[in-house]
């Protein structure tokens, strides 16, 4: 997880007391000087109930950035950009993935892309960032490489050819509950 990080809810169950602000401050100061330095937090707070209630009201409407590095079996052209970037809102199909099918139901879900944009690789003619913006639960690898046919469009669907995807970061996690004062 790239950029200022994703929300997440705490359980603590059959708590003695509820911690000040103080011991939750505290808290939050012990994990990020750890020795580790594997995870950081920011703006810990205690709350109740009925965040976790907003917190899973939000899961469909969050969205989350990428940026993934994507490989075209063919030069990239200026108007791959152009096309690339004048979808918004784009509708997408996809079916449970192959990779995944073992664990969740064989289901077809929409999905949208809110917004796409491609940035060149110096040096090379068929590699490019692929920056997007999508509805929470986008399968991005298959969004990219088309999944045999499973996810319609794909990128290699609008491109014309086959596409791989070799890197993916989550940039932001954009949840407007966490946006507001409520939660």
């Amino acid at each position: 997880m790239l950029g200022s990080g994703r929300p997440f809810l705490i359980e603590i169950q059959n708590a003695r007391h509820v911690p000040s602000v103080e011991d939750v401050k505290s808290i939050e100061k012990l994990i990020n000087h750890s020795d580790s330095k594997l995870v950081g937090v920011k703006n810990l707070k205690t709350v109740d109930s009925q965040v976790w209630t907003l917190m899973r009201e939000g899961e469909s409407e969050k969205q989350k950035q990428y940026v993934a590095l994507v490989w075209i079996s063919r030069p990239l052209k200026d108007e791959d950009f152009e096309s690339v970037c004048s979808f918004k809102e784009l509708k997408v199909m996809q079916k449970t993935p192959i990779r995944v099918l073992h664990r969740r139901s064989p289901l077809e879900r929409e999905k949208i892309i809110h917004w796409m944009k491609m940035e060149k690789v110096v040096g090379s003619s068929q590699y490019f960032l692929l920056h997007l913006c999508t509805q929470a639960g986008t399968y991005i690898k298959e969004f990219v490489h088309g999944d045999l046919g499973r996810t319609h469009p794909s990128i290699g669907s609008i491109l014309g050819c086959r596409a791989e995807i070799l890197q993916l970061d989550v940039t932001d996690v954009k949840m407007d509950c966490f946006l507001d004062e409520q939660c």
